[in-house]
This record gives structure tokens, sequence and C-alpha cells, in this order.
């Protein structure tokens, strides 16, 4: 089994705070930055895997950073630089607490509300008579609030604008920006031969602006399906084809976990671990188009604080 970048605990010149999330460790630098280091670190259910899987972080960093340089003709993003495999660098911004989730098709939870009887998710309606994986006759987006801890809620529209997370303007706008990125984003796995089943976008301000954050058409913040034979898998009733996280839930589910309450997180085997490493590399390769190009673990702490420390310099930061 390969090694794996499970945490980074620097500290860098003017570094104001640090924030270790359930998969990135965040720094603040000066009043205008933060370094992101994706980690192999791999949450389900909010919560957080006792193994990590190597080479994760560095897919997730080299998605999100391909597609934020990207999409910038549509929404200005927070990403400046990425100085190294696992890294991402970008201007510091006030974050809405709210996920706009844009569902193309009735999967995960969608689809779980949906077989419960439930008809409407955020206060957009899912129409009767669909069957698991369907196609909506028009995305929905089913934004969520963006909890500190636990699970996040449903939210809807309404609900977001008298909680003050936006204003009615703010909402209406990145709900706008939300279905152009997933339009675009499906647009380019098509072109790959995927689905983009459904993802979540997050947004923030900067001197009144919005900015697109975070991460964009990863395997965790999004679910594909295999193009080629989709139609066929649907008319026969049968579960499609799919590069996403979703594989990891469901081996948990079936282990008996769901982040629940006297619930504990199963035993992770090698082979597992290394079937996760193998579907993320799978994932990257089909939606980028070229060759996963594993980084060296040796001596990975060292590399990733030296490529951090280079690119800060090079921004201005004098020490």
């Amino acid at each position: 089994m390969s090694e794996a970048l499970m945490s980074t605990n620097f500290f860098f010149p003017h570094q104001k705070n640090f924030i270790r999330g359930k998969v990135r460790d965040i720094y603040e630098i000066g009043e205008e930055h933060l370094v992101v280091i994706t980690s192999d670190r791999i949450s389900a259910f909010d919560h957080v895997l006792p193994k990590a899987i190597p080479y994760k972080g560095q897919v997730l960093n080299q998605i999100a950073s391909r597609f934020l340089q990207d999409v910038t003709h549509i929404v200005p993003t927070w990403l400046t630089h990425t100085p190294d495999p696992n890294v991402s660098i970008g201007v510091k911004c006030i974050p809405f607490k709210v996920e706009m989730v844009v569902r193309g098709y009735l999967s995960g939870h969608a689809w779980r509300e949906y077989q419960s009887g439930k008809r409407l998710i955020c206060g957009s309606l899912m129409p009767d008579g669909m069957k698991e994986s369907d196609r909506f006759p028009t995305p929905l987006i089913t934004p969520s609030s963006k909890a500190e801890t636990g699970h996040d809620i449903d939210m809807t529209p309404q609900e977001i604008i008298d909680k003050a997370l936006m204003t009615e303007a703010q909402l209406q706008k990145v709900m706008n920006i939300a279905l152009q990125l997933y339009d675009y984003g499906n647009k380019e796995a098509n072109r790959k031969g995927l689905i983009l089943v459904d993802t979540k976008y997050e947004f923030g301000t900067k001197q009144g602006e919005i900015y697109l954050l975070d991460e964009i058409h990863t395997p965790d913040s999004s679910r594909y399906f295999y193009l080629e034979g989709y139609e066929e898998r649907q008319k026969n009733n049968e579960p499609q084809k799919q590069l996403s996280k979703e594989f990891v839930r469901q081996w948990l589910i079936e282990k008996g976990f769901q982040g629940l309450d006297g619930q504990t997180i199963p035993t992770m085997t090698d082979d597992v671990v290394s079937s996760i490493t193998n579907r993320y590399i799978e994932l990257f390769e089909k939606i980028v188009g070229k060759a996963f190009e594993k980084t060296d673990y040796t001596n990975a702490t060292e590399r990733i604080e030296n490529n951090i420390l280079a690119c800060l310099q090079d921004i201005g930061y004098k020490f």
C-alpha cells in the first residue's frame, strides 16, 4: 500500500489562522490569501474515515484547479496559483453559509428522498413517475446549509432569504451562475464520455463581488455517470455505471454505517483503499482527458512546504 498525505501542520510567515477541514488544511496568510492543501483524507456521511486514500488529494486538487481556471468566463474564482499538485493558493473571500447543489438527474440524496415519498426538495418539484437515475426535465437547485459540524440541512430559497444568509439579489445571481456552471460542466463531461449527474458549488464575496470558492466538478463534490450505455441501462432498469464518491457511501451503508449515533465506521482493508484510489484516478483521467501522473510521496511535506514558501515570495510576501 502506498503512503498517503493524512495531514499537515505548518506555520508559515504571515500566517493568521489555520483550519483543518474534513479533507483540506487551510492556512490564512496575511489579510488577502488562503493556502489550501488537499490531503488524502476521505469523508462520508460527515465523518472522516480512519484511513487516507493515496493520491486522492492530488486528484481533487488538480481537477478543481483545472475547472476553476476554465470557468472564469462565467464567474471570478478564488484561485490564483497552484504551486504543488496538492496545493491551491487564492484570494480570501467572505463565504456564504450555503451550498448550491445542482441536480440534473434523480440520484443520491434526491433519490432517497423520492423513495420515501417526497416530491418537494428544497422547494423544487420532482415529477411523479420517475425512477432512479432518470434525467430531470430541467436541472434543479437544491441548496443546503453549510454546517460547521454535523449534517448539512436542505433549505428552500425563501429560507435562505429569511435567515439572511443571502439577499434576494445575491441568491438569484448565485443560482443563475450555478446553473451556468452546471451546464458548462455537463457539456465538458459529455465530451469526455461522462454525464455530470449532480454537483455542488460554494460562493462568497470580496469587495461586493461574487466569487466561486472551494472545489468544483471533482468526485468529492460531484457525481458522474458513463454516457455510453446510459439510455440502455435506464431502459433495462439496471444500475448506472458511475464515477463518484457514492460507491464509498454505498459500501458504508452495506456495512451498516450512515453516520448515525451509535454506529461504528467499518474497517477499510488495503484492497478497499486501493479500489477507492483507482476510482479517483479513473475519474481524473476521464474528465481531464490525460494520464494521471502520480506524485512521489517521498518527503511530501517538505516538498509542499517549499513550494508554498516559494509561491508566497513570488506573490510579494517578504520573510
